[in-house]
């Protein structure tokens, strides 16, 4: 005769998978970076070039002309800098960042009335100071282009019966890229701008990374011709 093995208790311990994970702190959105690739790459080639016929008149000139080449080239450099790789764009859920050739302006999504693109894009605060966008320049051609896209587009469904099953996506490329972008930045100053996050005061900064050098070769370029 066997003896029946006895019924273990239930455990009162808590499971590891019933266990409801605690809710993670929301993250920070990543800043959305807005560039012009078309003026980080000529500010590219300009250097190069710079670079080569200073060096050339550097290694082979003759009395002053090295003088003067340098001082060309501390002087070219920032410039090239300043107005074609420098500029940028940052966007995150707090504020918009812009770096222009000479200044660096932060913007509170609550300090943004306006974001808009005429011949150039630009941000108006409530203020009223207007601040350019250089990182995102307005291309006519691409505006054009875009515009001729939209009137076949319209052409091609002139009743609009295709329009509840159209991909809403599609109407981003019968924009031009630009005015997508400033459209992208006002939607994002209308949601963001009464978050506690988003408000404060504008700050500028003036780029004295470049304007030192560049008024540095400026002021030696004006004293070797004065003094030829």
């Amino acid at each position: 005769m066997t003896t029946p093995e006895p019924t273990p208790e239930p455990s009162h311990e808590p499971s590891r998978e019933s266990t409801p994970e605690q809710p993670s702190a929301k993250q920070p959105s990543p800043d959305r970076v807005f560039r012009s690739p078309l003026g980080i790459a000529s500010g590219v080639f300009l250097l190069l070039l710079a670079c080569v016929f200073a060096g050339d008149v550097l290694l082979r000139g003759e009395g002053r002309s090295p003088w003067l080449a340098l001082a060309g080239l501390v002087l070219a450099v920032p410039l090239i800098v300043a107005f074609t790789i420098r500029p940028a764009v940052w966007a995150d859920d707090d504020r918009l960042k812009i770096r222009n050739p000479f200044r660096s302006i932060t913007l509170p999504w609550g300090t943004v009335a306006d974001v808009r693109a005429g011949y150039s894009s630009e941000v108006l605060t409530r203020d009223g100071v207007k601040y350019q966008l250089w990182a995102i320049p307005v291309s006519l051609r691409q505006r054009k282009r875009a515009a001729r896209r939209a009137a076949r587009a319209s052409q091609d469904d002139p009743h609009g019966r295709t329009s509840v099953n159209a991909d809403v996506r599609d109407s981003a490329s019968r924009t031009a890229p630009a005015d997508q972008t400033v459209a992208d930045l006002r939607e994002l100053a209308e949601h963001r701008s009464g978050t506690p996050g988003a408000q404060g005061e504008a700050r500028v900064r003036w780029a004295y990374e470049i304007i030192g050098p560049a008024a540095a070769g400026l002021l030696l370029l004006v004293i070797l011709m004065a003094t030829g």
